[in-house]
């Protein structure tokens, strides 16, 4: 049985490091290596992505392909649920070695229907849409950051900030308490 791993990175600023290490950590004996080259977009369906199908086609049942972090495979819902069937319909296991899938078993499946557990099924959805948003939200700030937007404004002198402040120093211009 192969241990089969799959590693990528979004970015060429990006590295792997951080996956070798929790990959390491883990321990695999004999891994056979996938590794995506730098920038492969990160809504390309997996199964569609050249690197991730080699470990599919290399593999045989009884293999386990070793992930980093489930968000190294994917992020929508409706991929992690795809990879899933067909990992099960190879016979292939999946080990996520750090992240929130890390703890679970994703190929639990029902012992006479054969489908998904529903609470499996119910915690990868959930967590699959909290990576979405996650990569909405990043999405959104890298894009803000190429027009310019850095985020808030500095305050201006004589703003409503400066006008904030200056009515909780005692005497201020703004100071409406009695006086002595």
């Amino acid at each position: 049985m192969a241990n089969l791993i799959y590693k990528r990175v979004s970015t060429d600023q990006q590295s792997t490091d951080r996956q070798n290490l929790v990959l390491a950590e883990a321990g695999i004996e004999a891994p056979v290596e996938f590794e995506e080259a730098a920038g492969t977009y990160s809504r390309l369906h997996p199964l569609q992505r050249l690197k991730f199908g080699q470990p599919l086609k290399y593999a045989r049942p009884g293999d386990t392909v070793h992930i980093s972090e489930m968000f190294r495979l994917v992020r929508g819902t409706g991929h992690i649920l795809d990879v899933l069937d067909v990992l099960h319909r190879d016979r292939l296991a999946l080990r996520i070695h750090d992240g929130a899938f890390s703890a679970m078993d994703l190929t639990a499946r029902h012992t006479r229907t054969g489908e998904l557990l529903s609470t499996v099924k119910f915690m990868v959805q959930t967590l699959a849409a909290a990576g979405e948003l996650q990569r909405e939200l990043t999405y959104d700030g890298l894009r803000r950051r190429g027009q310019g937007q850095q985020g808030r404004a500095p305050p201006r002198p004589g703003g409503r900030q400066d006008q904030r402040r200056t009515r909780l120093v005692p005497g201020g211009p703004l100071d409406r308490s009695p006086r002595p």
